[in-house]
């Protein structure tokens, strides 16, 4: 849904008419404006030097020695396997809790997702079930930084390392969250894994419209990324392009076309340069609704572990169990707030239904039931961040 603030303090939804405070709303402006109008007037609109400079300033950003853009980051994630030669067979640990889109990259493979729980305090999963379910057919495990909120990645790399396979980091949500390393903050992207997956949706923090990256530490594996994502194309345009000579390429296995465009990268340097203060404003906002409904018995706010700085992408509450998630996001839209339920589970919906977890996903059915995500983004006002709150709690109070 795109919506845009008017006079009367109001956001205009082509469907829903006056909405006081949406759910998301990405920080585009002029300089973004800019930077595609160049990039659509230099002549060069598909991959490009564009890319290759977002690739790098993102790789800087983040610590990583290799970053490499596709289209988004559900082919970033199935690009990731596909590099690590995942197929039909073998089997990938993640959590039933999250987007559909981290157990599709590995149906995409041919591979069996095995579902496992979250820790109910950071909707992160579970590193004991996660060791539980691990068998001689596991292949990958991979871990969502569940809303930007950075999972325990070193009880995750320990049981990856003693198993010997390796860990891919959905961190769709997680651009410029950070975790604690050796009493260092380290950003989610450096490898702490093998391979860690971004998204720029314009839901998240930063965004491209769409597009996602993959970063690692393995020159083999980034190789092999480039090489998926253009068709399995042995030379790529830039080098044909700027060659003197006649250059013909080969193709040299069955690849993608997952390629960001130009104009995205373009937005996307620009994006980044905003990254640290977008991250600041919404930690603010998250402080703020901490304070406001911190208090009120029965409601759980979402924690962040000592070791952990969220980039806050999404603002989740688990609500008392006695109420209606669906009516109380219903009377909070027609007071003008949009919401979402909680985190979706994979293993609920019709593709997947036939998989029998290997253990109750109690923990991630709750956090779909009885959780809302409440509006975060950077323009977010301090009156908009009390009307959300002052909402909330007369509604829980009835």
């Amino acid at each position: 849904m795109v919506a845009r603030r008017t006079r009367n303090h109001c956001y205009q939804s082509a469907t829903l008419g006056c909405i006081v405070i949406p759910i998301a709303m990405p920080l585009l402006a002029d300089e973004e404006a800019d930077a595609a109008r160049a990039a659509v007037l230099s002549g060069w609109v598909s991959q490009g030097p564009q890319v290759s400079a977002f690739e790098h300033e993102f790789a800087t950003l983040v610590g990583a020695p290799f970053a490499c853009a596709v289209s988004n980051c559900t082919t970033a994630l199935q690009v990731a396997l596909a590099a690590l030669d995942i197929g039909p067979g073998d089997e990938v640990i993640t959590p039933s809790h999250s987007f559909i889109a981290t157990a599709n990259s590995v149906r995409y493979q041919g591979a069996t997702p095995v579902f496992v729980d979250i820790d109910p305090e950071t909707y992160n999963i579970d590193a004991a079930r996660a060791a539980e379910a691990i068998t001689p057919r596991t292949r990958a495990i991979i871990t969502v930084h569940q809303m930007g909120m950075p999972c325990d990645l070193a009880a995750l790399t320990v049981l990856a390392d003693r198993h010997g396979v390796p860990l891919i980091e959905d961190a769709a949500c997680a651009a410029g969250s950070q975790i604690q390393v050796n009493g260092d903050w380290e950003r989610i992207g450096k490898p702490h894994g093998r391979i860690a997956c971004f998204s720029f949706h314009p839901r998240k923090v930063i965004t491209t419209g769409e597009g996602g990256m993959l970063t690692t530490a393995d020159p083999e594996l980034d190789r092999r990324f480039r090489l998926l994502r253009q068709h399995g194309m042995s030379v790529p345009d830039m080098v044909r392009h700027d060659s003197p000579r006649v250059i013909f390429e080969d193709y040299l296995v069955v690849g993608y076309n997952y390629r960001m465009t130009d104009i995205q990268a373009a937005v996307g340097r620009k994006q980044l340069e905003r990254l640290s203060e977008l991250v600041t404003r919404r930690r603010t906002v998250a402080a703020r609704y901490a304070e406001l409904l911190g208090s009120f018995e029965g409601l759980r706010l979402p924690a962040e572990p000592e070791w952990a700085r969220s980039n806050w992408q999404s603002y989740c509450v688990r609500l008392p169990n006695r109420l209606d998630q669906k009516a109380l996001m219903q009377t909070l839209l027609d007071r003008g707030i949009a919401t979402r339920r909680g985190i979706m589970c994979a293993h609920r919906e019709t593709p997947y239904t036939a998989e029998k977890p290997r253990h109750k996903l109690h923990q991630s059915e709750l956090a779909q039931d009885h959780s809302i995500l409440l509006p975060i983004y950077a323009q977010m006002t301090e009156d908009d961040v009390t009307y959300v709150a002052d909402a909330l709690r007369t509604v829980l109070r009835r």
